[in-house]
């Protein structure tokens, strides 16, 4: 049986990957699949596994750099509506592992649901920010969910519960193959308090970071009890570039890319950026993107 049979409607073939990035760069996936329902999903992963087909999930592709020559096997969007549901309960908020992580934080906002505002700013998909713990100086999203639903490698559905979860900078034991969706837990406060300190949080972040540009969000992490935006600046490399790879004038822990670049640029740029931090600082800088 092919891969594709039953598959058609929802799998293309050499889909170019860079449009559904931050980055606009890199090449295609051999298979590209949107899933409209948890049943084709679960189907497509158990084919894919049957197959020795490696798979991979794209989110909001604000932390992955795809590379050059594209990504073998499939690549499974979860961009379909039903994916994407935010439900409101009470103290609590479901959301789909599709779902922009803007558009949780807004509902959160309307609802009167305080905790997830200072995240306000941060792209990509509820998925992809609990799989990272997505988070800023004001907290993670990590310390408000209080469950999760997942789905293994093999296509099994599974409930993770508070007690099962582990987070921490900008990680989680959220390591299944996808995230299909978090439950929040919040804390009541006054909606017009709320939308204040999200414009708050929103223009302090517009501010500081380059979000109009083709670019991805932090390259690094930062080192416990440092900012790698700092070293990078110290180590002189504002304004650095390869080819059409530029690291940002506004916030040296971005990288930005124009029409020209390749991702081959970004990742000599990002190459030359923890050598020297390395050389002149003593720092080992470790990656916050995903590179495919």
């Amino acid at each position: 049986m092919s891969l594709l049979t039953g598959f058609d409607e929802i799998v293309r073939q050499g889909e170019a990957l860079a449009p559904h990035t931050w980055f606009h760069l890199g090449g295609p996936a051999e298979y590209f699949a949107t899933p409209r329902s948890i049943d084709e999903l679960a189907g497509l992963v158990r084919r894919s596994a049957a197959e020795g087909i490696p798979v991979r999930l794209l989110g909001g592709g604000s932390n992955v750099l795809v590379r050059d020559e594209g990504v073998p096997g499939m690549v499974i969007s979860l961009s379909e509506p039903a994916f994407g549901e935010i439900r409101a309960s009470g103290h609590t908020l479901t959301a789909g592992g599709g779902a922009k992580l803007g558009h949780l934080i807004s509902v959160a906002v309307r609802e009167g649901l305080a905790g997830l505002e200072p995240l306000v700013g941060i792209p990509g998909t509820v998925g992809g920010a609990l799989h990272g713990n997505a988070g800023s100086r004001g907290g993670d999203v990590g310390q408000w969910t209080c469950r999760a639903t997942v789905m293994t490698r093999t296509g099994e559905l599974l409930q993770r519960e508070r007690d099962d979860l582990t987070f921490a900078y900008r990680e989680s034991s959220l390591d299944e193959l996808v995230i299909v969706e978090g439950q929040f837990e919040l804390e009541r406060d006054d909606p017009e308090e709320l939308t204040k300190r999200m414009q708050k949080h929103w223009i302090i972040k517009k501010a500081a970071q380059p979000l109009g540009h083709q670019s991805a969000g932090c390259i690094f992490k930062n080192p416990r009890g440092m900012s790698a935006g700092m070293l990078i600046d110290q180590a002189g490399l504002k304004g650095s570039r390869v080819g059409g790879a530029e690291v940002s004038d506004l916030h040296a822990n971005f990288i930005v890319a124009d029409e020209s670049a390749s991702s081959q640029d970004v990742l000599r740029l990002i190459d030359l950026v923890r050598s020297r931090v390395a050389e002149r600082l003593g720092v080992e800088l470790e990656m916050e993107i995903e590179v495919w």
